[in-house]
């Protein structure tokens, strides 16, 4: 979803303290724990939405954890298959929305979202209807891991990755049948072009694939503009290398929002919060009175409101964890009761709604709980997208960026100042891509492509107008 927080710069006062989820039940999971969110496994049926397992390789995990899973929309029998790859921190869920958009869209076209082997450590059981979701995540009693017992995380980088992303690809391909276009959100975007340059035993990546598609992210400077360039100097991954073996396992990005400091609380807060926004919108905000001090409006919200302060850039959220969504509402706007509990007025282009629905999950989820630090130095060193000394020394078999055959796709918001595109056109001029597609609306924040309106979602449009095209072409 991130690709790297910056801290967020106001409100009232900044950042200040934040809420620590550890506590006593927060333990250090157990072998079965990888499963705890997971409920009863799904079963592929009739339905346009399925959310399945698909087997992979060994990594060293709890048993159990050698899969992902993959959120289907969409006919089963299309003949053209869009698998995507959410960005850092983010998950199968990030895509539901968009998928519904481009399956209605284009016909004939499913679209495939993968959630990463690390998703099966998430606890998502509080969220059954069984507990309160409240006490078992904000008291401490959920399932955590603790860096001390997930050593194997360590060995989880973008080799891995794409190890398991081709077992999804392939599965799409159903053995060449179906055309493939493979994209990606932020990090996802550079998991997705990493895909296409890599070495599977002597077949490049792109040779699975019948298009790419990167939205808000890629390869060859893609993040220059946003002001957090890649950290990919022999000198800095050397300094991440060690602190990986010495136990920092998981990225710890983004517990500067100032939710809590384990990696996995920000992320629950997000959950729980779209949690209530969706299920009771209008009703007074469940969490205000857990919220921190520095991150809390100073007078009643309703679920839905809260929300929105959450993830409003109105609010100060820097462009990377942000949306278009609209404002709280006035004094006495919208309060029939005369309870004086401000809602939330829509008058972005993302309705919270949206925003809710995707983030109550809650299988799949919005936010991965715990993002391999490896995995963040793989992907930045993959931006040179170069078979470099560099990469050798890291496993990165990024061979074949020259010979990429493929159409591509690229979409950029105001979160890059320009450079996405920059770099997708560097990637295009250095390969032997047949035809590209560049798109910007700088009206966006970088997760608005993922939940805005239909109706205003041009990465959406566009998107679908490109696989139109490469669906209408015959099969590789």
């Amino acid at each position: 979803m991130t690709k790297r927080l910056v801290r967020r710069a106001v409100l009232r006062g900044g950042l200040a303290g934040g809420l620590a989820l550890a506590g006593a039940g927060v333990g250090a999971g157990s072998g079965a724990a990888w499963a705890a969110g997971a409920g009863p496994e799904p079963r592929e049926g009739a339905g346009a939405e399925v959310y399945v397992p698909i087997a992979v390789g060994a990594g060293g995990g709890p048993v159990g954890s050698d899969r992902v899973h993959v959120l289907k929309v969409g006919p089963r029998d299309a003949g053209t298959v869009l698998v995507l790859v959410p960005g850092m921190f983010g998950a199968a869920n990030d895509f539901r929305l968009m998928a519904r958009d481009l399956v209605a869209a284009v016909p004939g076209v499913q679209v495939w979202a993968v959630d990463r082997r690390e998703e099966n450590l998430t606890d998502r059981s509080g969220f059954a209807g069984t507990v309160d979701p409240v006490a078992y995540y904000l008291d401490g009693r959920y399932r955590a891991w603790q860096p001390s017992a997930a050593g194997f995380v360590g060995g989880w980088g973008l080799e891995r990755a794409l190890e398991d992303l081709r077992c999804v690809v392939l599965a799409a391909r159903a053995g060449g049948r179906r055309r493939v276009v493979l994209g990606g959100h932020s990090w996802g975007a550079t998991s997705a072009l990493a895909y296409a340059a890599w070495d599977f035993g002597e077949r490049a990546g792109y040779r699975d694939l019948a298009g790419l598609a990167v939205v808000d992210g890629g390869v060859r400077g893609a993040f220059e503009g946003t002001g957090a360039p890649v950290q990919d100097s022999p000198e800095e991954v050397r300094e991440r290398l060690a602190a990986i073996s010495g136990g920092r396992v998981f990225d710890m990005t983004l517990s500067g929002v100032g939710l809590g400091t384990r990696t996995e609380s920000t992320q629950i807060w997000y959950q729980l919060a779209g949690w209530y926004a969706h299920h009771d919108p209008e009703g007074r905000s469940v969490l205000q009175d857990r919220v921190p001090e520095a991150l809390r409006v100073p007078f009643p919200v309703t679920n839905a409101a809260l929300l929105g302060t959450f993830v409003d850039a109105g609010f100060g959220w820097p462009n990377d964890i942000s949306v278009h969504s609209g404002r709280l509402a006035a004094e006495g706007e919208g309060a029939d009761d005369g309870s004086g509990v401000r809602g939330w007025v829509d008058d972005g282009i993302t309705p919270i709604a949206r925003v809710a629905e995707a983030y109550a999950g809650p299988v799949p989820g919005v936010w991965e709980w715990y993002w391999p630090a490896r995995l963040s130095v793989d992907l930045d060193v993959s931006d040179v997208y170069a078979d470099t000394d560099l990469a050798r020394s890291l496993g990165l078999r990024l061979r074949h960026a020259a010979g990429l055959d493929t159409p591509l796709y690229a979409f950029q918001t105001s979160y890059s100042k320009g450079t996405v595109v920059e770099a997708a056109r560097r990637v295009t001029a250095e390969s032997r891509i047949p035809y590209a597609v560049y798109e910007t609306d700088e009206t966006m924040n970088h997760l608005d492509p993922l939940f805005a309106a239909t109706a205003h979602n041009t990465a959406t449009r566009t998107l679908a107008e490109f696989v139109r095209r490469v669906g209408a072409a015959e099969t590789r």
